[in-house]
């Protein structure tokens, strides 16, 4: 059975989707998070446009700060942000 991941959009990225978060399931081969990006990328369209720079976002696994190349581990949520800038 494959595994399931939901995934929670923030700031510019929930409002170019249209979508809060959505619930994907990992295929075969789906280990980083950078692999999730590159699936997600793969749907084409809009997806392709806001996941194809990765240095315009930033990642949390279960709430825990990770990078493109961090496993997904046994993770149930993973968070994509634009980075956080502060005055």
């Amino acid at each position: 059975m494959a595994r399931s991941l939901d995934i929670v959009y923030f700031a510019w990225v929930r409002e170019r989707l249209g979508l809060d978060q959505e619930q994907v399931a990992l295929g075969e081969g789906i280990e980083t998070i950078a692999d999730v990006v590159m699936m997600l990328v793969a749907r084409g369209g809009v997806y392709a446009e806001i996941f194809a720079d990765l240095a315009k976002l930033r990642f949390a696994l279960d709430q825990d700060y990770g990078l493109p190349a961090s496993p997904l581990g046994s993770a149930k949520e993973l968070a994509i942000f634009p980075p956080v800038t502060g005055g």
